[in-house]
């Protein structure tokens, strides 16, 4: 891989109010140089790793995240991912795209000449990979306890030498932001067998919540300097990702219905914050919306959010991040770009509230 890392010598650049504010991982399109580039540009206090889906297998979150496993390979059927004998080119190649992308941020920081106060990287949480790769029998992995097992134990020893390496290169703080999309549907038992006719059983709820405190765990035994878990689903398991202790709960606020969500949903927000974790507000559109929205709409189901449970707007500065809905990967580039950008305005409005927002 390229060696353009950030020197250690440069300077970390100093603390602003936009640093609050980041991307989820995904961008369309497939130049993975300028989507790093733009997100070193966009995002400097939280620079990220760029997903590009669109550029096909091993670049979507499960094939990127099964390219870290150690000793265990994947393939492509035409049912999607499933373990292989030995690594062939589909697992060369989700190898060679995430390394790629690393490659990416690192160019992109050395060309911006400061290193970041951290950078961020994605992978998928135990339950969504599990989820997401088949077994060679054709059955979910999540369906053989110890095969979960031994998944799990090597993405954390996986994540032990991404993290590595990523803080070697870019000389900052690792952040890992752990994807469980699919969680809901494995506590729900709403995912389907081989055959499309039946379901997976559900998975225990205490079950779930052990294996991914293990993962944050593993994440923070890999170097992690925080963990963030993050499911934009819009009925998300708040609690039972809270009792895994991360640093940080990513949620898409929009779908969850900001200050008029459930009153369970609301008590689940308000234990995250008044036990000290970090609330990522999903706030701005993944897709391009009709209208260029205004920063003042955009804000304000977060501010209702802090008025309904409670809490001075303050906290919004200083125990929130501001970040998109979800990934952009469906967005138009121009509005991936828009997006980030709105993300660190409304991290700054929120430190600093323009006049008139009360």
């Amino acid at each position: 891989m390229s060696e353009t890392s950030t020197s250690p010598e440069a300077d970390t650049r100093e603390p602003q109010p936009g640093d609050r504010a980041t991307g989820l991982g995904s961008w369309p399109g497939t130049d993975v140089r300028e989507a790093a580039r733009t997100v070193v540009g966009e995002v400097p206090g939280l620079p990220y790793v760029p997903e590009l889906p669109a550029r096909g297998v091993g670049a979507d979150m499960v094939g990127r995240t099964a390219a870290l496993l150690v000793d265990i390979a994947v393939e492509v059927w035409p049912s999607g991912y499933r373990v292989a004998r030995r690594p062939g080119g589909d697992h060369r190649r989700a190898e060679e795209l995430l390394a790629r992308d690393v490659d990416a941020l690192d160019e992109a920081l050395g060309e911006a000449g400061a290193r970041p106060p951290a950078v961020k990287c994605q992978v998928a949480g135990p339950w969504t990979l599990a989820a997401g790769i088949e077994l060679r029998s054709g059955h979910r992995v999540l369906t053989d306890r110890g095969a979960l097992a031994e998944f799990a134990a090597s993405l954390g020893e996986g994540l032990r030498t991404h993290v590595a390496e990523l803080a070697r290169r870019t000389g900052a703080p690792v952040v890992v932001q752990i994807d469980e999309p699919t969680l809901p549907a494995v506590l729900a038992g709403s995912l389907k067998t081989p055959s499309g006719y039946g379901t997976v059983g559900a998975v225990p709820g205490a079950e779930a919540r052990t294996l991914l405190e293990n993962a944050v765990s593993a994440a923070k035994d890999a170097g992690a300097s925080a963990v963030a878990v993050h499911c934009c689903h819009p009925t998300p398991p708040l609690a039972l990702i809270q009792a895994a202790r991360p640093d940080a709960v990513a949620i898409d606020l929009t779908a969850l219905g900001g200050a008029d969500a459930p009153k369970d949903v609301l008590d689940a927000l308000g234990e995250i914050w008044e036990a000290g974790t970090e609330l990522w507000l999903g706030i701005v559109p993944s897709t391009d919306p009709s209208a260029p929205p205004e920063l003042r709409p955009l804000a304000q189901p977060a501010l209702d959010l802090a008025d309904r449970l409670g809490f001075d707007r303050a906290r919004l500065a200083d125990r929130a991040v501001v970040t998109p809905s979800c990934g952009l990967a469906g967005a138009s580039p121009g509005w991936a770009r828009r997006a980030t950008s709105t993300s660190v305005e409304l991290a700054r409005a929120f430190v600093d509230p323009p006049e008139g927002w009360g």
